[in-house]
């Protein structure tokens, strides 16, 4: 078991769990292309990973390849997928319909994926009473009593940072067990419900830091 790699809950490290939707996304387009079967190095190779790396995450849920045949693409998929519990549909409540809040709820591939954004809020009164992405957008003082009546498994909060911790305390409120957050803040949350930070410029500031490191090097 790798030893420098948090973990998560139920003994994954943080970093396997990183790893799977980027072996995901890369068996699909595997399938797409109907390629068969795949070995380790060849995973490794295309993805930037070593094959020791790919067979250690994998084996953390069981033993899906075969000496000498590598993996079966069909099947390989199949089980990442139910790993990532992609096997079942989710109910996703969005608060927050700016520009970031609109795109995320335009974005088709969630729902093939299974994840489902049921309502949209906000407190522009310019937006409120308009339609996006087949939902009418509800003025956020009607989230709880929403949220009272209708199960939601992932709240979604795309709002400006000064109001996302009110807004992430209504969702732990309503009984909201996980939160995908878009806002600037890190949110505070009971040990119970899970957070997933996105914080878009972290990315763009990991690849000005390389851009300036490769640049001093040339």
């Amino acid at each position: 078991m790798p030893s420098r790699e948090r973990k998560k809950d139920g003994g994954i490290p943080s970093g396997v769990v990183t790893r799977l939707p980027i072996y995901l996304r890369y068996l699909t387009e595997l399938q797409d292309q109907g390629v068969g079967r795949v070995s380790s190095a060849q995973l490794g190779e295309a993805l930037s990973f070593t094959a020791a790396q790919i067979r250690s995450d994998l084996s953390y849920f069981g033993s899906f390849g075969q000496q000498g045949y590598g993996y079966d693409v069909d099947e390989l998929l199949r089980q990442i997928s139910r790993i990532l519990g992609l096997n079942r549909n989710y109910v996703m409540v969005l608060v927050g319909a700016g520009n970031l809040g609109k795109a995320l709820a335009s974005y088709e591939n969630f729902r093939r994926r299974g994840f489902e954004i049921r309502a949209i809020f906000d407190v522009d009164e310019l937006l409120v009473g308009n339609y996006h992405a087949c939902c009418v957008i509800q003025p956020v003082e009607q989230l709880e009593e929403y949220l009272r009546s209708n199960p939601t498994d992932i709240g979604i909060i795309a709002t400006p940072g000064h109001v996302s911790q009110e807004i992430c305390d209504t969702f732990v409120k309503c009984g909201v067990p996980s939160i995908w957050n878009f806002s600037p803040v890190h949110l505070q949350v009971p040990d119970e419900v899970l957070v997933e930070h996105i914080h878009l410029t972290d990315s763009l500031l990991r690849l000005s830091f390389r851009l300036n490191e490769q640049r001093q090097k040339a």
